[in-house]
């Protein structure tokens, strides 16, 4: 009876199992579109189309304002700016990993450094990176990449940039890195290489050499089941890489007494189980267990001393497992570790309880998820993930259990007082949480260390709470460290002091009258508000804060408030600033004489009657004067004999007076013909009789009578 050993890292990847949770997530609320297939297995993808979600492959075929799911693989930027055309509902599945390839070869172009990836360039994943950057070169491997620099001299002078699919063979990414500390002096290389894949394809090539057959399930478009099945194949003899269990030859495979089996992300753990049973049950298999079968022995599968978040520029002391000799990866597994060691490895697994974390020795490392998150709300899969690099400091040896409990947060806190103790020396402004208020001040979370702030340097007035702080995240001035005492003590207001005192050195330097200043409101009088525009106060006078009548700044401003402000005039000896709140544009008289003109027909309000006339509002702002003898062609005691207040007319502009901004407004006009030619002593005395309505014609009223302009003559 043959065995068969089942590979542990076999299945969804993080970033390919995420897309399948978002997916469902999606497909719960109703039917929804995906650019491209989800992932690279036909019966997953079938049974989500199933369930409601719709294959496109190009944003043009995405009706306007529908959900969209975009894939692990990711997109180009342009692809995002066509969607967004389409009003499209973006859900972003996109792998975190890919995501961090996106941001790298942005930057790498926008400075001018030609980016090269390795990688198929067929692939959904090589053409999402592509566009994130200008003319990238693709090439599929190391001996690839060496021919493009030979072909292309110019290149070794060049600064170049260097990525990687997630899903490709390490051993191209070591192999690069020789050529480039050979070839290249200024190249950079990133290890994008997903970890997951790595410690797939390291437990492929061990199964690989230790099994007489080996089965690898992915799809044939899959780029990484296709790696792992190269790596299998040159160490195996008898390799079926299959999509499912339907095509599994069962006959081919017997007579081998032990089979491996693997499968690449984008299979489903259903698909595995099928493919295992009907192995079982045709050819009798039992399971068998062997030791350390995720452990890298091969050169491809070992993961490179690449720093995961910085590109590799110089040869560090630490050699790469790859290069290693067997005595000396002998002599990493059975190192002893003791408490208080710093230590590092690479993230193999994530529970709800805790992080394992392969430290390439004997034991295996732990930390506890609240090490990383303590917010419910937050995922810890969201926060670490596997394949990541981490440093982390020993807590306790279990060498019976042969593990080693591990905390980020304690080396953490070692750095942190490091930094707050070179802040001190240096002066440089830290940033932290405020998280507590605290007798006679606040506490201030600065990476883990708690910095105390005395109410007297929080910044806040004397009689402010200083509960107000709680939460904000502020800047501050470390001005006494005692580690020993675990005492630390820091200065809001220094900060504030020097910043404010640079901010309003930049203003005086700049300024200019009619520039315009977004500034809040830090006080008012009954004569003006006084408005902070970055480190200097200006005043604004009340007849500045509207076109309307403003009795008082309280009416219509509030303290804190954001408002736009321009320089209206300035005096640096003094530092006084004169400020304008009304917009020019808004000038109630400016947009009259923009609308109308003398012999113009308007329809207006009467908003107020008076013994001598009727003021009509013409546009809000701006009123006019119709005289008593203007309002009917007959003669009237009392405007209110014809005319209510709240009536609309049509009436005539007889006259408008920009220099005393007057409106003379006419009824009659409209109701009569002109006036035949008069005897000169006919109109001298009618002259006489209309005197006042010069005083009279108002522009302006408030509900308790006239407030702009002169006042009317007493009849």
């Amino acid at each position: 009876m043959g065995k068969y050993i089942l590979a542990r890292s076999a299945g969804f990847c993080f970033g390919v199992e995420r897309s399948m949770k978002m997916a469902q997530s999606a497909l719960e609320e109703g039917p929804c579109y995906c650019l491209g297939e989800l992932i690279h297995n036909r019966d997953a993808v079938s049974e989500l189309e199933q369930a409601g979600l719709r294959t496109i492959e190009d944003p043009a075929e995405l009706p306007e304002g529908e959900r969209v799911l975009i894939r692990a693989h990711g997109i180009g930027e342009s692809v995002y700016a066509d969607l967004e055309k389409r009003s499209a509902r973006v859900i972003d599945a996109t792998c975190p990993l890919v995501r961090r390839i996106h941001r790298i070869v942005r930057k790498a172009s926008s400075e001018g450094r030609q980016v090269v990836v390795i990688g198929d360039s067929d692939h959904p994943e090589i053409r999402g990176i592509c566009g994130w950057c200008r003319n990238a070169v693709v090439l599929p491997d190391a001996a690839a990449f060496e021919k493009w620099l030979v072909d292309h001299p110019e290149s070794e002078e060049k600064p170049i940039s260097v990525v990687f699919q997630t899903t490709q063979i390490r051993d191209n990414l070591v192999q690069i890195e020789k050529i480039l500390k050979k070839l290249c002096t200024k190249a950079e290389i990133f290890d994008t290489i997903c970890g997951a894949t790595s410690e797939r394809q390291g437990e492929a090539t061990r199964l690989s050499e230790l099994c007489d057959a080996m089965v690898v399930i992915g799809g044939a478009h899959s780029a990484n089941s296709l790696h792992l099945a190269e790596l299998c194949r040159k160490r195996c003899g008898k390799v079926q890489f299959v999509p499912s269990a339907d095509a599994v030859d069962a006959d081919s495979l017997r007579g081998a007494a032990l089979i491996g089996i693997t499968a690449g992300a984008s299979v489903p753990s259903r698909i595995i189980k099928e493919v295992v049973n009907k192995m079982c049950d045709e050819m009798k298999l039992e399971e068998t267990v062997v030791e350390e079968t995720a452990a890298p022995v091969a050169e491809e599968a070992a993961p490179a001393e690449v720093e995961a978040a910085a590109p590799v520029v110089e040869e560090t002391a630490a050699k790469p497992d790859a290069e290693k000799s067997f005595d000396e990866l002998l002599e990493d597994s059975i190192r002893t570790i003791y408490n208080g060691d710093t230590v590092s490895g690479y993230v193999v697994s994530i529970t709800p309880t805790e992080v394992t974390v392969d430290l390439g020795t004997k034991h295996s490392g732990y930390i506890p998820v609240t090490e990383f998150t303590e917010d419910g709300a937050v995922k810890v899969e969201d926060v670490v993930h596997v394949g990541d690099r981490i440093e982390a400091c020993v807590v306790r040896v279990n060498d019976v259990e042969g593990t080693v409990m591990l905390s980020k947060k304690r080396l953490d806190s070692i750095k942190s007082w490091s930094d707050v103790e070179n802040a001190q020396a240096d002066g440089t402004v830290v940033e932290g949480k405020v998280t507590e208020e605290n007798k006679g001040g606040v506490v201030v979370n600065i990476r883990g260390i708690r910095v105390f702030v005395p109410a007297s340097q929080t910044g806040l007035p004397r009689d402010a709470a200083m509960s107000e702080l709680v939460g904000q995240t502020v800047r501050l001035k470390i001005t006494e460290v005692n580690r020993g005492r675990k005492r630390v003590v820091g200065s809001i207001r220094a900060v504030a002091n020097r910043e404010r005192k640079e901010r309003a050195e930049k203003i005086w330097n700049e300024i200019e009258v009619g520039k315009h200043y977004e500034g809040v409101v830090k006080s008012m009088t009954s004569y003006g508000a006084f408005v902070d525009i970055g480190g200097i106060d200006g005043m604004v006078h009340v007849s500045e804060l509207s076109w309307n009548r403003v009795s008082k700044p309280a009416d219509v401003l509030n303290i804190g408030d954001k408002i736009d402000v321009y320089v209206l005039g300035f005096d640096k000896e003094n530092h006084k600033i004169s400020l304008g709140h009304r917009n020019p544009d808004e000038n109630p008289w400016k947009v009259f004489t923009d609308t109308y003109s003398v012999g113009d027909v308007a329809k207006v309000k009467i908003v107020k009657l008076m013994p001598f006339g009727a003021f009509a509002e013409v546009l809000p702002g701006t009123d006019g004067l119709i005289h008593i003898s203007q309002i009917a062609n007959r003669r009237i005691g009392q405007p209110s004999e014809v005319l209510s207040v709240g009536d609309v007319v049509d009436a005539k502009i007889t006259n408008i007076d920009n220099e005393k901004q007057k409106i003379s407004l006419s009824i009659r006009a409209l109701s009569e013909p002109a006036p035949a030619p008069r005897r000169e002593a006919e109109e001298e005395a009618e002259a006489a009789v209309e005197e006042p309505q010069a005083d009279a014609l108002v522009f302006s009223v408030d509900a308790d009578g006239v407030t702009a302009g002169e006042a009317p003559a007493e009849e």
